[in-house]
C-alpha cells in the first residue's frame, strides 16, 4: 500500500503556485536563496521530505511512490488546481514522476542536477558511497559529499554555508538518510520521460559528475518538450553555488 502523509510546508509570495521539491538529507530551507526572487513572481511552496525537518515519518523504510504522493496531499491541502512543479537532485526525479502521474495538475516542470538513464557504472559508484556509509558511519564519509556536491573556490570562500548543509545531513535521521540514498540510487525514471508532455526546464552544473550534463543532454532528448540549461564550472550544489542563476532561468521558462 502507498500512503501519504502530511508534511510540513510553507507558502510565500503571490502568483502562479510553484512547489519546490528538495533533495536527500536537506530540507525546504535548501531554496532559501532562490526565494528573494521566486516569490515575486509565484506563490511558492516549499516544504520537507517525510523524515526531515520537521516532516514525522511513519515508517523508515519508504518508497519513492510514497514521495511522490506526498506531494499530491500537499497540494490538495493547499488546494492549487494546478502548478509548476520543481525539484533539485532527489526532488527532480519526484517532480518528473509526479507529472507522469498526476498530469492534469501539473503545468511545467524542472529537473535540477538530477539523473536518468545511468549505465551500470554509474550505479556502482552510487552504492560504493552507500556502502562506505554503512560501514563507516555518515560523519565519516561527509568528505566524499562535500567534494561531490561544492567546488573547492566555494568550500574554501565559504565554509560556514557548506557545515550548515552537512549538518542538514547529520540531523537527518540516519535510517531515514540511507533510505532515500537508496531510493535515489535505485529510482530510474528514464522511462516515463517519454510520457511527459508538459513544457520542462533541464539545469546541471558543469562539473555535476553524478548527474551530468551527458546525461541531462540525453533525458532533454527524451522529453518533447524541453530545454536544457548547463550552469558553467559549479557541481551538484546549483541552489547554493549559483541561485541567482537558477532563479533567473526558472523565471524566464516558465513565464515565457
Amino acid at each position: 500500500m502507498t500512503y501519504a502523509i502530511d508534511c510540513h510546508y510553507s507558502i510565500q509570495g503571490k502568483g502562479p503556485a510553484l512547489f519546490l521539491i528538495h533533495g536527500i538529507g536537506a530540507t525546504k530551507d535548501a531554496w532559501r536563496f532562490l526565494l528573494p526572487d521566486l516569490q515575486k513572481n509565484f506563490t511558492v511552496i516549499t516544504y520537507d521530505l517525510r523524515g526531515h525537518g520537521k516532516s514525522t515519518v511513519t515508517h523508515k523504510d519508504f518508497t519513492f511512490d510514497e514521495l511522490v504522493f506526498d506531494l499530491e496531499r500537499i497540494r490538495e491541502i493547499t488546494k492549487f488546481d494546478k502548478a509548476h512543479f520543481v525539484g533539485h537532485s532527489l526532488g527532480g526525479m519526484i517532480a518528473p514522476a509526479y507529472a507522469n502521474k498526476f498530469p492534469e495538475h501539473t503545468l511545467s516542470i524542472g529537473l535540477l542536477s538530477t539523473v536518468a538513464g545511468r549505465s551500470k557504472e554509474d550505479k556502482e559508484k552510487i552504492f560504493s558511497i552507500i556502502n562506505e556509509m554503512e560501514n563507516n558511519g555518515i560523519e565519516k564519509t561527509l568528505s566524499r559529499l562535500t567534494n561531490r556536491w561544492f567546488t573547492d573556490e566555494f568550500i574554501r570562500k565559504n565554509p560556514h554555508i557548506v557545515e550548515q548543509r552537512l549538518k542538514q545531513v547529520l540531523d537527518t535521521d540516519p535510517e531515514v538518510f540511507l533510505n532515500v540514498f537508496k531510493i535515489y540510487a535505485n529510482t530510474e525514471i528514464f522511462s516515463l520521460l517519454k510520457n511527459i508532455n508538459k513544457p520542462s526546464i533541464l539545469l546541471t552544473g558543469e562539473n555535476d559528475l553524478g548527474c551530468s550534463p551527458k546525461h541531462n543532454k540525453l533525458m532533454s532528448d527524451k522529453i518533447q518538450n524541453s530545454k536544457l540549461v548547463i550552469l558553467p564550472k559549479v557541481k551538484h550544489s546549483i541552489l547554493i553555488e549559483k541561485p541567482n542563476e537558477v532563479a533567473s532561468c526558472l523565471i524566464e521558462f516558465i513565464i515565457n
